[in-house]
């Protein structure tokens, strides 16, 4: 029995250990693509950002921004470009943005945004799911015991309503004796009163 139990803990052990070295070199290669992204983006010249990085590598938001290294990088990509339009188009001081600047900003940023909130709809939609799947491999056989249980319960409780109706039916019938008992018992006093001489 133990040498079934430790080659069943052995091989548990060697599934976690597949698993966990399938996650990392699936994080690894998200890594590589995302910041081969980056690169890509800063060499062509498009604008550097987080939704762009995901789109480019094929990865998530959430991976880019719990990547400690891939967000460094984009982060890095996003001042070098700055930089770059800077050192391109030196800004006066005294120079105001312009309100088509402005508008050119705010509808850049109005796109990351929808492209956040789709991000944040796919990723809600797979927590739901993977919540449905972890439901899902909830133990059967708790399950089934479960079930058992109130199967059990529900004819237990089904007995004892059965037991109380016949109790109920029983008492009824006592009490309708006891009745028709008194309602003779008056009659037979009323008789016996009536029987008794007056004075």
């Amino acid at each position: 029995m133990k040498s079934l139990a430790a080659s069943g803990s052995n091989d548990r052990n060697t599934r976690v250990e597949r698993l966990r070295a399938s996650r990392a070199k699936d994080s690894e290669d998200k890594t590589k693509r995302a910041l081969d992204a980056v690169d890509g983006l800063l060499r062509s010249g498009r604008r550097i950002t987080v939704a762009q990085v995901a789109r480019d590598a094929a990865v998530s938001t959430w991976f880019i921004y719990n990547q400690p290294q891939v967000h460094q990088a984009v982060q890095d990509g996003t001042a070098a470009q700055r930089e770059r339009v800077r050192d391109k188009f030196p800004v006066p001081e005294t120079r105001q943005v312009s309100s088509a600047g402005l508008r050119t900003d705010l509808a850049l940023a109005r796109e990351e945004i929808k492209d956040l909130k789709k991000e944040r709809d796919r990723l809600r939609t797979r927590v739901r799911l993977s919540l449905g799947a972890e439901l899902d491999e909830v133990d059967r056989n708790e399950l089934i015991k479960r079930v058992q249980q109130l199967e059990q319960r529900n004819t237990a409780l089904s007995q004892e309503l059965s037991e109380a109706r016949l109790r109920i039916a029983s008492l009824e019938g006592q009490l309708s004796q006891t009745q028709d008992d008194l309602t003779a018992a008056r009659v037979s006093l009323r008789r016996a009163m009536r029987a008794v001489p007056s004075p």
